[in-house]
C-alpha cells in the first residue's frame, strides 16, 4: 500500500525562490558535509584534547568518509552511469559534483594523513608507538616473528593471478597486499594476492609491550619471504575498496523481511566506488587493480600514509586513561528518586525532560522495565530505529510480552547499516510474542516514541516518552539528546494515532499536540514562520532560534530567506549539513548559522520562535523533534514534532539547552557566506556547553532540589545587534 502522496507542501508564498538570487543561493549538499567532516577532523589538531581523544577523532573523520562514499557518492555515480542529469538544488549535475568531491576529497584525505603523522610522532613520545614503514624492520621481524608463524600465517591464503585464476571477489572494505614475486629458480615473475580476513584484528600487539603496535598488512610486507618461499619480492603494495552499500527498496515488495536479507546479501558485491592505494605502490601492480576491481568506474585515491584511517579507533580503546577524557558520570533525575524511583509517579506528577548524556539513559530503561514488571500496565508500543548489538531496550520488550502484556514494536528495517542487527532484533521479539511492524515500505519510521497504556483507578492513562535520539544506550553516552516524559492525555492520544498509522495505515483524523511528517510538519513549520514574518513586519519582537543536524530542504530555506528580508533575527545551530547561504546582503542578511563540534556529538532537534517576545521569554514557542531539516525528514520519513508546554521544562530546553549553544565559543565553527567555517576563539569570557552541563545540574527533574540549591543558572541571552 503506498499513500506517500498525502504529504502537504507548504503554501505557494513559502515556495517563492528570493528574487534576483538563483540556484547559487544554495550550498552544495555533498560539499557541505565534506566541510563537517573536515571540522570532525580538524578536532585532531585540538590541543585542548587528549592524544587519544584527537586520534578518536581521526579515525571517526575515516569512518565518515567511508559511509559518504558507500552512500552518497555511489548514488551520484549511478546517476552517472545512467546518464542521469538532473541538477542538484544549486545547479549542479552530477558529474560536476563528483568533480568536485574529488578534488576536495583528495584535500581533506592528504590532511588527514598530515595529521595522522603528527599524532603518531605525538603519541610515540607518551609510549604509544605504531610501527609502520619507517620502522626497524629487523628489530620487529625478530620480535614478532614467532607471533606471525602462529597467530596470522595459517590464517591467510595468498592467491595468485594469471589467465588460469580469475581475479577473486574482494568485499566492501576489504583491505589487501598484492605482490610482484619472481621466481628464483627460473626467473619467472608472478602476482599473488593476499587479503586480510576481517577477522584478523588490524593491529598486532608487539610481544612485550602493551602499548606497541604492528599493523596486519606491514606484518605480511616485512614476513613476505615466510609466505613465499622460493621467490623474491620485486615489489608490493596495500590496497582497500569501498562498494556501493546503499539500499533501494522495491516499492512493489511482497515481503519486507526477504527483501532486506537479499538486499544485505546484495550489498556485499555492489560496484566499487572508491580504490585507495598506498602511494608507494608501483604503477603496474596499480594498473591490475584498477583493471581487475572496476578501478575505470571507481575514484582512485592515493593515500601517503596509513590506509582505512577508521582502524585506528582500535588504539584509542587501548587502557591509557591519562590520554583520555576524563571518565564522566550522568547523574540520575532526582525527582525520580523522590518518587522511590517510581517513573510513573514522576511523571504523573509533571512532564520530565532529561538532557543526554548528562543525564543518564538509564532513566528510559527503568521507565521500560518498570512497564514490564508493572501488572497494572496493559500495553506498550515501541518504536525502534537504532537500538545497538546489546540491547537492555529489547530484553525489556521481550519481558513485557513474557508477562502477558500486549507489546507492540514496530522495528525499522531501513535503518542505514543497522538492517541485519534490526533483523535479529526482530526476530527475537516475534519468538517472545511481541507483535513486529516493519512500517512503510517506501518511508522510515525515524520517529522515537515509547508509550504504555497503565490501568489506574476506574480507567487507563497513557504515559509517553518522545526522544531526539535513539533507543540505544551505547550512543546515548556520547550523543546529546532529549528524553520527554509526559502523562498529557492528549500526547498519550496523538501517539496512539501515531502508531496506528504505521502498523494499519490509519491516517490521522485530529492530532491535538504532535505535528507529523510527511503528513504535515513541513507546512506547519513554514507557518511557524509566517508568524514571525509577520510579527517583524508589524513591528513586534521576532525570532527563529533552531538547532539541528543537517539543514537542506529547498522550501525551508527559501521561507527562512523571507524571514530574513522582513527583518527577522534567525540564529541556526546546525551540527553538520548547511545548504543555506548565512549573512548575504539581499538574501540572508539576519541570518547567523554555527556549528558545534567537540567531545559530545549533538544530536537534539529543538526549535523556537519568539512568538511576539524577545528570547529568552516563556510566551515562546518551543519544539522538540525527531527530524532535521531535509526533504527526506519531511516527505520520506514517519517524524513527530510537539511542543513543550510545561514552564519549567520549557525554561531549561529554552533558556538552558538552546541558549548555551547559541553562546559556545570554545568548540563552535561559524559559517561565513561563501561557505567556509572559522572556529570561533573565546573572549574574556569562555564558554563551553560541554563542561557546562557537564558541572551544572538541569532543571527538570530536580524536584525539591530546586528549593534546596541555587546552583541551577538561567543562561543570560543577549539577541545579537544587527
Amino acid at each position: 500500500m503506498s499513500i506517500a502522496g498525502s504529504s502537504l507542501r507548504a503554501d505557494n508564498d513559502a515556495d517563492a525562490s528570493p528574487p534576483g538570487f538563483g540556484p547559487d543561493r544554495f550550498f552544495n549538499r555533498e560539499l557541505s558535509w565534506l566541510a563537517f567532516n573536515r571540522r570532525v577532523m580538524e578536532e585532531a589538531l585540538n590541543p585542548a584534547h587528549p592524544l587519544l581523544e584527537r586520534l578518536r577523532f581521526l579515525s571517526i573523520s575515516g569512518s565518515n568518509l567511508d559511509e559518504f562514499f558507500m552512500v552518497r557518492v555511489a548514488g551520484l555515480k549511478g546517476q552517472q552511469l545512467q546518464g542521469i542529469d538532473d541538477p542538484s538544488a544549486d545547479g549542479r549535475s552530477p558529474g560536476q559534483q563528483l568533480a568536485e568531491i574529488e578534488a576536495e576529497v583528495n584535500r581533506l584525505v592528504d590532511q588527514q594523513q598530515s595529521e595522522w603523522q603528527r599524532l603518531h610522532r605525538l603519541l610515540a613520545e607518551q609510549g604509544v608507538i605504531v610501527h609502520g614503514a619507517g620502522s626497524d624492520a629487523g628489530a620487529l621481524r625478530a620480535a614478532l616473528r614467532q607471533y606471525f608463524v602462529d597467530q596470522i600465517f595459517p590464517i591467510l591464503t595468498p592467491q595468485v593471478l594469471d589467465p588460469a585464476h580469475p581475479f577473486p571477489f574482494i568485499p566492501n572494505r576489504g583491505l589487501g597486499v598484492i605482490f610482484d614475486l619472481q621466481r628464483k629458480a627460473t626467473g619467472d615473475t608472478v602476482r599473488e594476492l593476499v587479503m586480510i580476513p576481517p577477522s584478523l584484528p588490524r593491529f598486532a600487539s608487539v610481544p612485550g609491550d602493551a602499548t606497541a603496535f604492528v599493523p596486519i598488512e606491514y606484518l605480511i610486507e616485512i614476513f613476505g619471504d615466510l609466505l613465499f618461499p622460493g621467490f623474491a619480492i620485486r615489489s608490493r603494495g596495500v590496497f582497500r575498496i569501498i562498494r556501493d552499500s546503499d539500499i533501494e527498496i522495491e516499492e512493489e515488495a511482497e515481503d519486507l523481511v526477504r527483501l532486506f536479507r537479499t538486499a544485505i546479501r546484495r550489498r556485499r558485491r555492489g560496484r566499487v566506488i572508491l580504490l585507495e592505494l598506498a602511494a608507494d605502490m608501483p604503477g603496474e601492480l596499480a594498473a591490475v587493480l584498477g583493471d581487475d576491481i572496476q578501478g575505470h568506474e571507481a575514484i582512485v585515491a592515493k593515500i601517503g600514509g596509513f590506509v582505512g584511517l577508521a582502524a585506528l579507533s582500535a588504539i584509542v580503546d587501548i587502557d591509557r586513561p591519562d590520554l583520555k577524557f576524563p571518565a564522566y558520570s550522568p547523574r540520575f533525575p532526582e525527582r525520580i528518586r523522590e518518587h522511590g524511583g517510581d517513573c510513573f509517579a514522576a511523571i504523573r506528577s509533571k512532564d520530565i525532560v532529561v538532557h543526554h548524556p548528562y543525564e543518564s539513559f538509564d532513566v528510559v530503561l527503568s521507565f521500560l522495565r518498570q512497564a514490564a514488571a508493572d501488572p497494572d500496565v496493559v500495553a506498550i508500543k515501541q518504536t525502534l530505529y537504532r537500538a545497538g548489538n546489546q540491547s537492555p531496550v529489547i530484553r525489556a520488550l521481550i519481558e513485557a510480552a513474557e508477562a502477558g502484556k500486549s507489546v507492540t514494536a514496530v522495528v525499522e528495517l531501513k535503518a542505514r547499516f543497522d538492517e541485519e542487527q534490526n533483523l535479529l532484533w526482530a526476530n527475537q521479539l516475534e519468538r517472545a510474542g511481541v507483535q513486529v511492524v516493519y512500517g512503510f515500505i517506501e518511508w522510515k519510521t525515524h520517529a522515537k516514541i515509547s508509550m504504555v497504556v497503565r490501568r489506574e483507578g476506574q480507567g487507563y492513562r497513557t504515559y509517553c516518552h518522545f526522544g531526539t535520539g535513539n533507543y540505544h544506550p551505547v550512543t546515548a553516552r556520547i550523543y546529546t539528546d532529549l528524553s520527554f516524559f509526559t502523562a498529557d492525555p492528549r500526547a498519550g492520544r496523538d501517539a496512539a494515532q501515531l502508531f496506528n498509522y504505521i502498523t494499519g495505515y490509519v491516517e490521522p483524523d485530529h492530532l491535538e499536540m504532535i505535528t507529523m511528517s510527511p503528513l504535515n510538519m513541513r507546512h506547519n513549520l513554514c507557518n511557524l514562520i509566517n508568524d514571525e514574518i509577520a510579527a517583524a513586519r508589524a513591528g513586534r519582537p521576532s525570532g527563529v532560534w533552531a538547532k539541528m543536524n543537517s539543514l537542506v530542504d529547498p522550501d525551508i530555506i527559501d521561507k527562512l530567506y523571507q524571514a530574513s528580508a522582513a527583518g527577522v533575527p534567525v540564529e541556526l545551530v546546525v551540527r553538520g549539513i548547511c545548504c543555506l547561504r548565512p549573512g548575504v546582503p539581499g538574501l540572508s542578511e539576519t541570518i547567523r548559522v554555527k556549528s558545534v563540534v567537540g567531545r559530545f556529538l549533538e544530536h537534539s532537534r529543538i526549535w523556537a520562535f519568539a512568538n511576539g517576545a524577545a528570547l529568552p521569554h516563556s510566551g515562546a514557542k518551543l519544539y522538540i523533534s525527531s527530524a532535521d531539516w531535509m526533504p527526506r525528514n519531511f516527505d520520506r520519513r514517519v517524524e513527530y514534532m510537539i511542543p513543550i508546554e510545561n514552564p519549567t521544562v520549557h525554561d531549561q530546553i529554552l533558556d538552558q539547552v538552546l541558549v548555551a549553544n547559541l553562546i559556545d565559543n570554545e568548540q563552535s565553527w561559524i559559517l561565513q557566506p561563501e561557505g567556509t567555517y572559522v572556529r570561533l576563539r573565546p573572549d574574556d569570557k569562555p564558554f563551553n556547553l560541554h563542561h557546562y552541563f557537564m558541572n551544572n545540574p538541569s532543571l527538570s527533574g530536580r524536584g525539591t532540589a530546586l528549593h534546596k540549591r541555587h546552583d541551577v543558572p538561567t543562561l543570560a541571552f543577549t539577541m545579537r545587534e544587527d
